[in-house]
């Protein structure tokens, strides 16, 4: 397997310079193979929304190096950054960001869109998609027509819109109740297991982080902890065992 996110001594400050300035990340180093279900999980104040920022190409490190799938971000063009943020990275966020009075079909098709798809390719797509997270029913239905759970399963159909090589999901489960939240996560194990999908979620939650292949902890913008389950450890529905530990890569 090769790494498809490879961070080293990552560095995020603000106010440089200024009697305000602010050390956020302080030096992580970290990879994650083409693949993995990773969690980042952590404490508000930790770093992980700002350290989310920068996977997902929303934001640059001050210092370090961050290689996407072998490809330098630092190096990259504002309209190569977008490219990649398009089709190479599938957002999944708590607030579902979802266009309003846009049909879920319309919301999916988005990304292709940008993408140059045409038309008819696209909107097939996006009604396969919407069948895979069980919203083909809902698919002329508009944001404020469905729950949140449903508005959570159309996001995740759009993120994997242009078949992304990465899943970063902000607390996905996070305005959902637990019931719900266990459909959501539900679908995030499918596709890694049967799309292979590399899903990358962010997570104050320790619970839900132990239902990932491997548990990156940070805090006060550190990584205090890196540990790595069995590859049997993690069951269809979630449900994990014993694990092992592991060196931060």
């Amino acid at each position: 397997m090769s790494h498809i996110i490879d961070m080293k001594d990552i560095v995020k400050q603000y106010y440089i310079g200024t009697p305000n300035e602010l050390t956020v990340l302080r030096g992580l180093s970290f990879a994650v193979e083409e693949g993995e279900f990773v969690s980042i999980v952590g404490q508000s104040g930790s770093g992980k929304s700002t350290l989310m920022n920068i996977i997902g190409a929303l934001d640059h490190p001050t210092t370090g190096s961050y290689l996407l799938g072998g490809e330098d971000i630092h190096s990259m063009t504002g309209n190569k950054l977008s490219d990649i943020r398009n089709r190479r990275i599938g957002f999944v966020f708590q607030t579902f960001n979802l266009i309003p009075r846009t049909s879920a079909l319309k919301n999916v098709e988005l990304p292709m869109l940008y993408g140059g798809m045409s038309g008819g390719k696209r909107t097939a797509r996006a009604k396969e998609l919407l069948d895979l997270v069980g919203m083909a029913d809902r698919m002329k239905h508009q944001p404020n027509e469905l729950s949140g759970g449903q508005k959570q399963r159309v996001a995740i159909a759009r993120a994997m819109a242009n078949d992304p090589d990465i899943i970063l999901a902000d607390e996905p489960t996070g305005a959902l109740d637990s019931e719900t939240g266990r459909l959501v996560m539900d679908i995030f194990h499918r596709l890694h297991r049967e799309q292979g999908k590399t899903i990358v979620l962010i997570t104050h939650n320790p619970e839900l982080a132990l239902e990932t292949e491997r548990v990156i902890t940070i805090s006060d913008g550190s990584i205090t902890g890196d540990r790595a389950r069995d590859a049997n450890a993690v069951g269809d529905d979630g449900e994990s065992g014993e694990g092992g530990s592991r060196e931060s890569a």
